[in-house]
């Protein structure tokens, strides 16, 4: 199952995606600078290519995943100003 759709951040949007894996769901949130995602994503490659990306965990749902706050950070990320634990509504509006 694959679950795509845009959401309004002021007056960009983002696109929310989520996929259902075998045991769990992936959820990413896309903007124009970068994204943020589930467990699932690898640090170290983000990191590697130079991503804006934002890594939160304990969500199986988008609506989780808005709520929900940064447990970690890539070093592209930091350099926007965003910050381990901001909210990832605060993070959207870096982002979209």
């Amino acid at each position: 199952m694959l679950v795509s759709k845009r959401i309004k951040v002021g007056k960009k949007q983002i696109l929310a995606v989520l996929i259902k894996l075998a045991s769990n769901n992936l959820i990413l949130l896309k903007g124009k600078r970068g994204y943020v995602m589930c467990g699932y994503l690898n640090m170290v490659v983000a990191n590697k290519f130079g991503d804006v990306a934002v890594k939160i965990t304990g969500v199986s749902t988008i609506k989780q995943a808005l709520g929900s706050r940064a447990v970690s950070i890539s070093a592209e990320a930091k350099k926007v100003g965003i910050k381990r634990n901001q909210s990832v509504q605060d993070i959207l509006k870096i982002i979209a």
